[in-house]
Parts: C-alpha cells; structure tokens; sequence
C-alpha cells in the first residue's frame, strides 16, 4: 500500500514539473517573437555635396532650375513675338501652371502655332546653345541678350533655321528655328515654350533664374 502511495506522490511531483516547463516555455515564446520582427534600422542616403541622393545624380540633362527670389524684372529687355504671324492679344500666360502631375510648375509660356511656322529671334544676341533634350525640350535653342544679362530659351522646336550655329550673332526678328513638337510635347500638340532668366555673369546656359516672359511679349512687338 506505501508503494502505492509513494508511486502516486512521485507521478504528481513529475506532472507538477511538466507543468512549471511548460509555464516557462510560454513566457519565454512571445518574447522571442516580439525580438525576431523588430524592424531594421533605416539604411541612411548617400548625398554629394550638392544635396542630391545618390539614385538622383545628373543624367546629362541640365538640371531644372531651383526656386529662387523674384527678379526685378524693371530692365529687361522689351521683346519682339518669338513666333511669327502670333498677336500678343492670342498668348495665353500659363506661368506657374502645374506640370509633371503638380511636382512641377510651368516657368516659361507656351505659344500655339501650326508645325514649321517661323521662329525667330525675341532679342540681339547670341547663340548660346544648341540642345537635344531627348526627355524635355526636344530641340532647343538658348540664347544670351546683348548685355549677358538675360537668356532666352527656345524648346520643343521642329528645327533650326538655316545656317544656325553656335556663337553667331542674330538681330531681333532673325529666323532661328521652326515650331515643332519634340521632347515631352505630346504628338501634333505643336508650340514654343519660351521661356526668359535672369543671368548673372559666371552663370552658364543651363542656370540663371527665369522669370515670367508673358508680360515682356504682350509690350512688345508682333513677330516677323
């Protein structure tokens, strides 16, 4: 009868053992658990000394230009109509315009007319640049005023004008190029982006800080 007894008592120590194991198996589970799904630390970004990120270097386009103060505009040049045959009363001021889905706003004016229709020079000055923009402006045009002051961005074009070149000196009213619908211009949606800025003297044809051209055209003359 005491080995009985006894057996009884030993089975009862052991199932009271299994269940304190068990107890700490389940307090010991959701911690474990908790530590296996903590998230990573963020892994930095590298930025040049520009402040752009490393996936966000320069691809060979020129590099928009960035919000800058407003320009006294009191001595800009008047312009002449960059397009030919177009009335300052047909320009529409789109200035500010959201573009790129709002991550963007519009810095120049667009200027509707007919594929191949003349454009021509806004001002004196020189041929700065020629550019094919393949993602923006297409063909491109960017001239200096006579001063070094100001610069005027022809884009979207369907093609420069005969004997354009680098470095040639053009008169208001020149022929320079024709309207096209190259770059982002959305097929047969045919315009000028025209766009004007301000430059400061060790600023290159890609920089400067643009200003709203509309009020300048609608003072100035019709074009050629």
């Amino acid at each position: 009868m005491f080995r009985r007894i006894g057996r009884s008592l030993a089975a009862l120590v052991l199932l009271v053992l299994a269940g304190l194991a068990a107890l700490v198996r389940i307090e010991v589970h959701p911690a474990q658990s908790v530590a296996a799904e903590r998230p990573t630390q963020p892994v930095a970004v590298v930025q040049d000394a520009s402040g752009a990120s490393a996936d966000m270097q320069p691809t060979g386009e020129p590099a928009p230009a960035a919000a800058s103060a407003p320009v006294a505009t009191g001595d800009a040049p008047v312009l002449m109509m960059p397009v030919s045959g177009v009335a300052a009363a047909d320009l529409y001021d789109s200035w500010g315009d959201p573009r790129g889905g709002g991550e963007r706003t519009h810095t120049g004016i667009d200027i509707m007319a007919p594929g191949g229709t003349l454009v021509v020079a806004a001002a004196s000055g020189t041929i700065e640049k020629l550019y094919r923009s393949e993602g923006g402006g297409g063909i491109t045009l960017y001239q200096r005023s006579d001063d070094g002051k100001w610069s005027f961005y022809y884009a979207h074009l369907g093609g420069y004008a005969p004997g354009i070149t680098e470095g040639m000196h053009v008169e208001a009213g020149d022929s320079i190029a024709y309207v096209g619908d190259t770059g982002n211009a959305a097929p047969g949606n045919h315009h000028l982006h025209f766009a004007v800025s301000a430059m400061q003297s060790d600023e290159g044809w890609w920089q400067g800080t643009p200003i709203n051209p509309y009020p300048l055209l609608a003072e100035g003359r019709s074009g050629g």
